[in-house]
């Protein structure tokens, strides 16, 4: 008669329990076949990225060098979006302009992203006063409109680039670890978070190794969602004169200036203007693309 051994379970027999997680040419091969408009929105974001990249590859002009002899000329063969009220070429200034309105939708998505993850798990997983504290700190956060707490924040910081980063930071991260925290709440019931927690496996690595995983998807969902909304505030506070200053382009600054101007150069706020939209929907139609395939709980029928 044979006997069988009965090994004990090893963390990483647990955490193979947990599923392979899919990887980046099945995930796209998925979104591929399920939605068509999420890859199109993929391909004009790889567009905005290259061309943001490749600015001074693409264009002969500097984006500040003005030209007064060439003021509010109408798109041509030179011009091909025309210049602004200062001689200085429309195009070239949306290309640079792309690199500050990616940058301020990336790194402040990618900081509120790691704080507020960071801060969910823990509010999540440990309970207590410690969750108490951070949620009514998130509450705080999020009772104030975005907008007006980033104005806020930049009319006591002052403007530039780095606050900008700072504001849009704290103007986030809130919302980021309030859905980290739910999804905390309930892996740390799951059987393999109970069984590690058996074998004495700690509470850092638990939190790291097999909760933060599986709270992956969603914050890659939330991740491209949050992006067109930072974009967008950083283009109203450039309008509102508390973001990017001149001579340095951004599209929301190009806007602001070119109002003034929509009756007899119209050009100058509307090819930005069109270009804060379409970057806008093509992340949101990516964020809706990752969020079927991620959780097709939440597919629509």
């Amino acid at each position: 008669m044979k006997t069988t051994n009965t090994v004990l379970p090893t963390e990483e027999r647990l955490a193979s329990q947990i599923g392979e997680a899919e990887g980046p040419l099945e995930l796209f091969a998925r979104l591929a076949a399920e939605n068509k408009l999420a890859i199109i929105s993929l391909i004009v974001i790889f567009l905005f990225v290259l061309a943001a990249i490749l600015s001074p590859v693409l264009t002969p002009y500097r984006f500040d060098e003005m030209d007064l002899s060439q003021r509010l000329k109408p798109p041509s063969a030179e011009h091909l979006l025309g210049t602004d009220e200062g001689g200085r070429d429309v195009l070239t200034r949306m290309l640079y302009g792309s690199r500050v309105s990616l940058l301020v939708g990336v790194v402040p998505t990618v900081l509120s992203m790691l704080l507020g993850a960071a801060l969910g798990i823990l509010a999540g997983y440990l309970g207590g006063w410690v969750d108490a504290l951070l949620m009514r700190l998130a509450d705080i956060m999020l009772a104030f409109p975005t907008m007006l707490l980033a104005m806020v924040i930049m009319y006591t910081l002052g403007d530039g680039l780095v606050n900008i980063f700072l504001a849009l930071t704290l103007v986030n991260w809130a919302s980021v670890s309030r859905i980290v925290r739910s999804e905390t709440l309930k892996l740390r019931e799951s059987e393999y978070v109970e069984a590690a927690r058996s074998m004495g496996v700690s509470p850092m690595r638990i939190m790291l190794r097999h909760i933060l995983p599986n709270c992956i998807p969603s914050l890659i969902v939330l991740f491209t969602l949050n992006i067109p909304s930072a974009i967008l505030t950083e283009s109203s506070l450039s309008f509102l004169g508390l973001g990017i200053q001149p001579p340095n382009a951004s599209w929301g600054l190009m806007v602001n200036t070119g109002r003034q101007f929509l009756y007899t150069a119209p050009w100058i706020s509307l090819a930005p203007s069109a270009a804060i939209m379409v970057i806008v929907l093509a992340f949101n139609f990516l964020g809706d693309g990752l969020r079927d395939v991620l959780d097709p709980h939440l597919k629509k029928s």
